[in-house]
């Protein structure tokens, strides 16, 4: 049997100003957000709240050690609730203060200590590509353990997701570029997962379709036209983070996080650079189900021929970020084994959601011509 739920209530506000009015945030509650995103807050609205920004703690994706650095900053202090506005960084990180006990990270995310919810999580993204403010999983590299890893448990979901398109105004272009291909790769991978469903893959579907038209008109009109088409990407991430967020990623994920956790390459870059490489070995494997549905979509929404569409598609997604090969990033060649056996020891969580099985020499082929 299969399942499908949406946890979070999901909420739309109309502006920052509308959500502080509804939330009425005071002194007993913990609000992650960073300097950037203060910057769009009505003045005075945190004056009371205990606030953090992650970046005083660490730069780059977020570790186990920032999880404890933070802990310690928050030592003898009491929260009634926890607020998250930000990107998946800031995201994952808030949903782990929302539980009952955190530390030491790395044994509550190898398994060694109980994820247990102790109070209301809020979750606001302020970029398009995670989907974070709608699944239970929690993404840190852990620095004790040399691994990035992820965390799925259903106390980590938040209570309500909120989302503001005022809050991705001033996203970079490239922190748009990566964030939005992130998403898109969401919706294809939850697309073709053996745990997909017709519920899934809706949704899977809507995202990828808000994403592609928007790249397309942005190829035509030029970066600009981005801004009119944010409320679109930022329904698209929450819509593909509903569909993972039950069907799972895979083996694009899978592939990208030693990339990220040793190069401290972006996470939605690293999964861009791995994307249509491995749906090309897919394709070479098995061709049929769910990957032949995916590229007969892909090809009428791409007006391409069934066999051009990861073509097409790399042709499309360099119009939004640059791809870069893997050396680019400092990798070397003798890094790819080593990359491999992490993928075949550490992420089986993810390569179990693989449309059909890629064993090592598979992976390490891939790495290969990434290389």
């Amino acid at each position: 049997m299969k399942d499908f739920a949406i946890h979070p209530k999901i909420r739309f506000a109309a502006s920052v100003t509308d959500f502080f009015q509804s939330y009425n945030i005071g002194s007993s509650d913990l609000v992650f957000a960073s300097r950037r995103t203060q910057q769009h807050f009505p003045a005075d609205r945190l004056k009371n709240a205990m606030v953090i920004d992650y970046r005083n703690y660490a730069s780059g994706e977020p570790t186990d050690q920032m999880v404890e650095n933070i802990a310690a900053e928050l030592t003898g202090r009491s929260f009634r609730r926890v607020f998250a506005l930000g990107g998946g960084t800031i995201l994952d990180v808030a949903k782990l203060f929302a539980l009952k006990r955190l530390s030491p990270v790395d044994g509550l995310f190898m398994g060694e200590l109980p994820a247990e919810k102790a109070r209301p999580l809020i979750l606001v993204p302020t970029t398009c590509g995670t989907g974070s403010e709608v699944t239970n999983i929690s993404i840190l590299s852990l620095t004790k353990r040399g691994t990035k890893i992820g965390l799925a448990s259903d106390a980590l979901y938040a209570d309500e997701a909120v989302l503001i398109p005022e809050l991705l105004a001033d996203l970079p272009p490239k922190v748009f570029g990566a964030s939005s291909i992130d998403a898109l790769i969401h919706a294809i991978e939850s697309y073709t997962s053996p745990k997909a469903n017709a519920c899934t893959q809706l949704f899977s579907l809507q995202a990828m379709d808000r994403i592609l038209c928007g790249y397309k008109e942005i190829a035509v009109r030029g970066e600009a036209a981005r801004i009119s088409l944010l409320p679109d990407f930022l329904l698209a991430s929450t819509y593909a983070g509903i569909a993972f967020g039950n069907a799972g990623c895979a083996a694009v994920h899978a592939l990208s996080y030693p990339l990220g956790a040793s190069c401290h390459v972006p996470h939605g870059e690293a999964n861009y650079v791995m994307f249509t490489e491995v749906y090309k070995a897919y394709r070479a494997l098995h061709y049929d189900g769910s990957l032949q549905s995916l590229c007969l979509h892909l090809a009428a929404l791409l007006d391409c021929k069934e066999a051009a569409v990861f073509a097409r598609l790399e042709e499309l997604l360099g119009h939004i970020l640059d791809k870069k090969k893997l050396p680019a990033y400092g990798v070397t060649e003798k890094d790819l084994d080593k990359y491999t056996e992490i993928v075949m020891t550490r992420q089986s969580r993810l390569m179990a959601n693989n449309y059909t099985e890629l064993n090592a020499a598979a992976v390490l082929s891939i790495y290969k011509k990434l290389f």
